[in-house]
């Protein structure tokens, strides 16, 4: 059947006429923009008034569409004449627009007004600078490559983002600007065999494809003749010292300054519009305001261009030259097809016939509830044909048991297609148009509306749940985080950083060094020892190498290879571990000791609780979620920490586990340090469980005395599920009736006394800790097994890394800071910890920049007063909060995405790392300023924490921080001062690995034996080339770390996972490196006989047994019956092997059925 047909407006019908629309209610208008798009051949182009709105409307577009195509042009979101470059994400998404519009004879293109105005690079370069590849395409990786980086693509060691490529063998990788996911071209001979979809996370391919497009990497050219031709054209317009110059010294050298697309015209003879890259059939529609918007960004294009202008070593361009000024955009508008949308109030437009939706919000808590209301509305208007939105699908399946448990009977539909087409689409037609009841979908809809024809009513959360829910996260695979991975991860190895040799102590890093020893090459770590002396070590040996982590780097203790100091500090570091093993164990035998604990809880209505949440889970957040709910119904109390950066899904996780507790029967504290902190948490508690038979109160200063009273009353009582509070919770007069769970959030914000008290907690309930950056006593009992760790480390869908800088206080630069946010329509912090001053710094503020509505915020504020102010932030009443380290674990402001802190050397790593983390928590790019005295000022420790702050912009490097903390501030905190002078000796690593082995010992009753934590393991080695060539992997950072990881397999099956990576990622694998895995497959089986050194030579060879190997002896006297002159005893513990192999096959082959012969009747390890 045909869909019924939407009522479209009077259009214009030709070039500068003009047809104002009345603005249709809520997603209406979206709605209407399809209708007509689909009704008039060109593109429509929907112009609003800032790039907020355009992203909203294109979601909406996109679940109208159907198939009918929309493209958005967004913003770069830097300000004009900024200094950075524009995220190569927001760039890769103009170029793919602009290169699909001309071709585009019907769809709908969004952009916003600031954007509109944009002079762009001319239509030819971005058509003809492409490169397409199909399979069987002949070409040279050579010849390839000058291509890619004439198109402007960046040579890298690790395909990750838009606009790199990286050759390794006979593989090209790239990520192609517009695609959603990069690509790995693979070579035979010169002919393209394969084109191969990958994930760039795991590096893993995907699926195969037969042709990839390949699109310039920027909106302007980099060829040599283009980059000569940008500098003539420098020089020619400015009148400037070209050595002076640093945009002109940049582009010589090959480099692309950031903010070079402030010079595109530069580039050009002539530069184009969108106007040009859009036919002479396109339809503009204006949203309302969006052409005064167009006026303020000229105006602040103006004021920005007269504050530089005067800099004579960076010239710019006016903006007459980059963008179209006002009027010539109100000309050129004139001149095409146009629609104005204006106020409802204007009577000469034309009516939309919409009208807003009715507002459901009070029903969700009235008696009855939304669905009984929903009924009446919907026996009131019964040639109404409703359909319900929600964000997720979650959402989705919990308002469908919501309706049927009213007597409603929902439709499910997959899209506003199958909704207009209820026969065909629905169930097999028993659902009819006429049905009275509603039908439900998942759309992105802010606010609903109600159509006079057809007669269709659309309801979204916002007008039955009071507001909409946030956006649904992408699933995204990831690699698994491990823990000591991290710890022990060589990749970050800078040439002198410090190393630890299990063996020889403490060295510094050299790199790796090709070598040839006994006619064999092969490749060897350096290291440095006192004294300049030097140790080669052989790849396969790399399991005996690890980060130093401990103390300053550069103050490493350095050993000597010919002294017994590293001996001695490991004897003397193995003594403290003892005790440091027998407290650790104390606390986990009284946990141990608590049998009966396992909490026996509601699945299904945990189930029920898990589908109302808005976001997909990331599967490491799936993984934390799963080994939470395991721990609870395990018979020991639980310890684990959950941790993951600001914003990534931690309290999802908390809920999970409070769900669990509650539903059977036991009580839950939930601890946070703040107020504040408080207040938010509790929000999302009461919110989530609205729903559920679950009681939640608040414990804090903002609550009346007898509120608390009385809850404190529920709480004895038993009457009361989930309380949330501050550290009062911990106080003796707290009673509980029956607590089963504590969650605590960011344990590092409490005091020793706190802390003293939650670990006798541990040996009593469940205990579950939510960290961003864990202290390094917390990851040490992690990673030493006393307590679970799960990592979450998946941002949500489209969040991008926060740019951090470090500068010293300058108010244009804070200006600009401000600017940049605020044009954007997002929110600032101005952290000043200082109470006394803050005033005097919001006045100095206001004045600096006078647009900006600013409040102050700090902790000796009244508790109402300090609430309703972080209140009006979080809804955007005011735009800048300057405030003290309050915020630290304040709540949540997605809008609020520059942050300024004040004396940032004044704070600990992990305090910085968390403040960061109140921005960047939406899709927007977020900065945070750094605001220090002069660096010379600085202490070594304050320089090194910022500097690491800086270098870990990736998202999820909360980890990755409290292993650099350890570094930069030693391991005084790891567990007490009485350890940390052995760590610093050793490497945290090494003690680590001591404090397992002590731990297991203790554990099983033994005594702890530290002479194995020197032990070399099983060695082989056949005199032939086992490396990873150079030619093959040229990048010495990932060769260090697969040959880390080879050598620290302990399974066949993780090498040959090792084996399949690599042919993946790299190609083929070269003969020395099948000997690699050859090698360190002969050493597997060997180290489960009981070999500690198989060593065979081109005429002989030598076996060395440990002193209880698993090899039956009768087997080896066999050996030497059956082959007297092959195989002789040589000494107590070796087995001598005289036999002709000249080949390093013959060896390989030789060794395998030696170890097969050992292995008959071997006795059990």
């Amino acid at each position: 059947m045909t869909s019924p047909s939407i009522p479209i407006p009077p259009l214009p019908k030709q070039a500068g006429q003009q047809r104002d629309w009345r603005e249709p209610d809520g997603a209406s208008l979206a709605l209407l923009l399809c209708a007509a798009a689909r009704e008039r051949d060109g593109v429509l182009v929907a112009v609003t008034a800032d790039s907020r709105a355009a992203r909203a409307l294109r979601g909406e577009l996109a679940f109208f569409a159907g198939g009918l195509p929309v493209l958005h042009f967004p913003d770069w979101e830097t300000l004009p004449y900024d200094l950075f470059a524009p995220h190569p994400r927001l760039v890769s998404q103009r170029i793919a627009t602009l290169y699909k519009l001309p071709t585009t004879r019907k769809g709908i293109l969004v952009v916003p007004a600031a954007t509109l105005m944009q002079r762009l690079a001319p239509r030819s370069h971005i058509a003809g600078s492409g490169l397409a590849v199909a399979r069987g395409d002949r070409l040279t990786l050579a010849d390839e490559q000058r291509r890619l980086e004439a198109c402007g693509y960046r040579h890298v060691p690790q395909v990750g983002e838009h606009g790199e490529f990286a050759v390794r063998g006979a593989l090209l990788d790239i990520f192609p600007m517009g695609s959603p996911v990069p690509y790995r071209i693979e070579l035979f001979d010169d002919a393209v065999e394969s084109i191969r979809a990958f994930d760039p996370e795991t590096q893993r391919s995907l699926h195969q494809v037969d042709a990839v497009s390949l699109l310039p990497a920027h909106e302007f050219p980099l060829t040599d003749e283009a980059t000569r031709a940008f500098r003539d054209r420098l020089r020619e317009r400015f009148p400037i010292d070209v050595r002076r110059c640093p945009v002109y010294q940049d582009m010589k050298q090959g480099v692309t300054p950031g903010g070079i697309e402030y010079y595109l015209p530069l580039f050009f003879d002539t530069t184009e519009t969108l106007f040009d890259y859009l036919g002479g059939d396109a339809l503009f529609v204006l949203g309302n305001g969006s052409l005064d918007a167009a006026e303020r960004f000229w105006q602040q294009a103006n004021e920005r261009y007269d504050q530089r202008a005067h800099d004579l070593e960076r010239p710019i361009l006016p903006p007459a030259e980059l963008y179209l000024p006002p009027q010539a955009l109100r000309e050129r508008l004139n001149q095409v097809l146009r629609t104005d949308l204006v106020a409802t109030g204007d009577l000469r437009a034309a009516d939309t016939r919409t009208s807003a939706a009715p507002d459901f919000s009070v029903a969700v808590t009235a008696a009855g509830g939304f669905p009984e209301r929903l009924s009446t509305w919907m026996a009131a208007h019964r040639d109404q044909r409703v359909l319900l939105t929600t964000d997720s699908p979650g959402r989705r399946e919990t308002l469908l048991e919501q309706l049927r448990a009213g007597g409603l009977q929902p439709v499910p539909v997959d899209s506003w297609q199958a909704f207009m087409h209820p026969v065909a689409s629905a169930d097999g037609g028993a659902a009819t148009a006429a049905s009275p009841q509603p039908w439900i979908a998942v759309a992105p809809l802010d606010r609903g509306f109600v159509l006079a024809q057809p007669p269709v009513a659309v309801i979204t959360e916002h007008e039955y749940a009071g507001e909409r829910a946030r956006s649904e996260r992408r699933r995204r695979q990831v690699a698994d985080r491990d823990p000591e991975a991290i710890l022990r991860d060589l990749t970050e190895l800078e040439i002198g950083a410090p190393i630890v040799h299990a063996d020889h102590g403490v060295g510094r890093y050299l790199g790796l060094v090709p070598l040839e020893v006994g006619g064999t090459q092969g490749e060897f770590l350096a290291i440095e020892y006192a004294h300049g002396d030097k140790l080669y070590v052989p790849v396969a040996q790399l399991a005996l190498v690890n980060r130093y982590s401990g103390a300053d780097p550069e103050h490493a203790p350095l050993h000597s290879l010919s002294s017994e100091a590293w001996d001695r500090a490991k004897r003397k570091a193995a003594e403290k571990v003892r005790d440091a093993a027998a407290e650790l164990l104390a606390i986990h035998a009284q946990r141990a000791a608590r049998q009966g604990h396992a909490i026996n809880y509601d699945r299904a209505l945990v189930a029920r609780f898990a589908e109302g949440f808005a976001f997909e889970e990331t599967p490491d957040q799936q993984a934390a979620i799963d080994a939470v709910l395991a721990d609870l119904a395990a018979p020991q109390p639980m310890d684990r920490v959950v941790c993951g950066d600001v914003g990534f899904g931690k309290t999802e996780v908390a809920l999970r586990a409070a769900v669990a507790a509650a539903s059977a029967g036991k009580q839950v504290a939930v601890l946070v340090p703040t107020t504040l902190l408080a207040q938010q948490h509790f929000d999302s508690f009461r919110d989530r469980l609205s729903n559920f038979p679950i009681k939640v109160e608040l414990l804090s200063r903002f609550r009346a005395k007898a509120d608390v009273e009385g809850a404190l009353q529920r709480l004895a009582d038993g009457r009361l599920d989930i309380v949330v509070g501050t550290h009062k919770l911990l106080q003796p007069n707290i009673k509980f009736k029956d607590l089963g769970l504590v969650i605590v959030d960011e344990e590092q914000r409490f005091g020793v006394r706190h802390k003293e008290r939650l670990k006798q907690l541990r040996a009593e309930v469940d205990l579950l800790t939510l960290t961003a950056t864990p202290i390094p006593r917390t990851l040490n009992m992690a990673m030493s097994g006393m307590r679970d760790l799960s990592i979450i480390a998946t941002p949500p869908a489209a969040r991008m890394a926060v740019k951090t800088l470090i500068a010293r206080y300058d108010p244009a630069l804070i200006r600009e800071a401000f600017q940049r946010e605020l044009a954007r329509g997002g929110q600032v912090y101005f952290l000043h910890n200082s109470i006394d001053t803050i005033q005097r710094t919001a006045r100095e503020l206001a004045e600096l920049v006078p647009d900006a509505r600013i409040r102050v915020a700090h902790g000796q504020m009244g508790a109402q007063e300090l609430g309703r102010t972080m209140l009006d932030f979080h809804r955007q009443r005011f735009n800048v909060l300057v405030c003290t380290t309050i915020i630290e674990s304040g709540i949540d402001v997605p809008t609020a995405n520059t942050i300024v802190i004040d004396h940032a050397d004044h704070f600990g790593l992990a305090q910085l790392h968390q403040l960061r983390g109140r921005v960047g928590r939406s899709h927007h790019r977020a900065y945070a300023y750094l605001i220090v005295p002069d660096r010379k000022a600085m202490t070594a420790d304050a320089e090194k924490r910022l500097a690491a702050l800086e270098s870990l912009e990736e998202l999820g490097a909360g980890f990755t921080l409290a292993t650099h903390d350890m570094e930069i501030r030693g391991a005084g905190e790891l567990l007490g001062e009485a350890q940390s002078g052995q760590i610093e000796a050793i490497g945290f690593a090494l003690y680590n690995e001591l404090l397992e082995r002590a731990v297991r010992a203790l554990r099983s009753g033994k005594v702890p034996d530290f002479d194995l934590a020197g032990d070399r393991g099983t060695e082989v080695e056949l005199h032939l080339p086992a490396l990873i060539t150079d030619d093959y992997l040229p990048d010495v950072h990932t060769r260090l770390t697969l040959y880390k990881r080879i050598a620290g397999a302990t399974s066949d099956a993780a090498l040959r996972d090792l084996q399949v990576e690599m042919i993946d990622r790299f190609g083929l694998l070269p003969a020395a490196t099948k000997n690699l895995f050859a090698v360190a497959t002969l050493k597997l089986r060997a180290a489960a006989l009981g070999i500690t050194k198989l060593d065979l030579g081109a005429s002989r060879g030598r076996i060395t047994f440990s002193p209880s190997p698993s090899v039956d002896p009768a087997t080896i006297i066999r050996l030497i019956q059956r082959q007297p002159h092959v195989y002789k005893f040589d000494g107590q513990d070796k087995l001598r092997v005289t036999l002709e192999l000249p080949e390093p096959a013959d060896r390989l082959r030789m060794a395998a059925e030696l170890l097969d012969a050992l292995a008959v009747r071997a006795k059990a390890a």
